[in-house]
């Protein structure tokens, strides 16, 4: 059996006032938008909105804090290390201005680790944590504020086809069905004395030992995709249009909510072609140094 990621319905969340299309159709706007700035004075009103969604979302911290701790550093992580190495950043800036050059006391093969802080690379670095982290924040509460009732209607409401609409829905709920049945495993060869804890060897050999954890999972896995197949057989899946249980109304919120979302979006466009919203530097501190 599918289940899905731990939704609830919450009183007072934005998110939830609102038809679930109209919400996708705003966050795949402002996803977009987002991607057409690298300076950070116009990336920064997106990381307000999605503060704002984050906060007004219900959602309660307990529920969000592993998913959020993981995503957040990651971010901040592909951002530090960016700035350490300044790979990306030279395709977006050409000259460098340095504040300070941090060389090592040791040699590896006669290479000798250098570490230069620039403005740019500073600047391209915050840049760059603005922009994911904006994306990330209203990314994480999508499965915690969407029904999964409405995940395949919600998709075909956006003019996918019944196919590419399940296999979304199937797609958003494959993951925590995996997630449970490999606890269940773990839980399971616990109980007839499986000790994971005493794992040990080379990490080849580790994953030798996690057999009687992975196969399982694995074949459960396979039966499960055979046991949806034959059930969308034998319902003639994919043979004409097909209905869905719920319907999902228009509201006069939800016209607002995607016109803003389309202005935001035809907006961002422009000024990118008018040649706005590339990197920024502050020109005080370029001559700072």
């Amino acid at each position: 059996m599918l289940v899905a990621w731990r939704y609830r319905k919450r009183e007072n969340s934005f998110i939830q006032s609102f038809d679930p299309r109209a919400w996708v159709r705003f966050y795949l706007c402002c996803f977009v938008s987002t991607l057409s700035f690298w300076d950070v004075r116009f990336l920064l009103p997106f990381l307000a909105i999605a503060i704002f969604v984050l906060l007004t979302s219900g959602v309660k911290w307990h529920e969000i804090r592993r998913a959020f701790l993981f995503i957040v550093g990651f971010v901040f992580f592909f951002s530090l290390l960016t700035f350490l190495t300044g790979r990306g950043g030279s395709e977006v800036y050409k000259q460098e201005h340095l504040i300070r050059e941090f060389r090592a006391s040791f040699s590896i093969l006669g290479w000798t680790p250098v570490l230069k802080v620039t403005v740019e690379r500073a600047f391209y670095a915050v840049s760059q944590l603005v922009r994911y982290a904006s994306i990330a924040l209203m990314t994480i509460l999508i499965p915690y504020s969407l029904n999964p009732a409405h995940y395949g209607i919600t998709f075909k409401g956006l003019g996918l086809p019944d196919k590419f609409a399940y296999a979304m829905d199937l797609t958003m709920r494959f993951i925590p069905t995996f997630g449970r049945d490999f606890q269940l495993t773990m839980d399971a060869q616990r109980a007839r004395g499986y000790e994971l804890e005493k794992i040990s060897g080379g990490l080849i050999a580790q994953i030798r030992k996690l057999g009687p954890i992975f196969v399982p999972v694995t074949i459960h896995a396979i039966i499960s995709s055979e046991d949806i197949i034959d059930a969308m057989d034998l319902r003639a899946f994919g043979v004409g249009p097909r209905t869905w249980l719920d319907v999902l109304t228009y509201q006069t919120r939800d016209r607002v909510l995607t016109a803003v979302g389309v202005a935001i979006l035809i907006t961002s466009i422009v000024l990118a072609f008018m040649g706005l919203g590339k990197f920024w530097v502050p020109e005080a501190l370029m001559g700072m140094f």
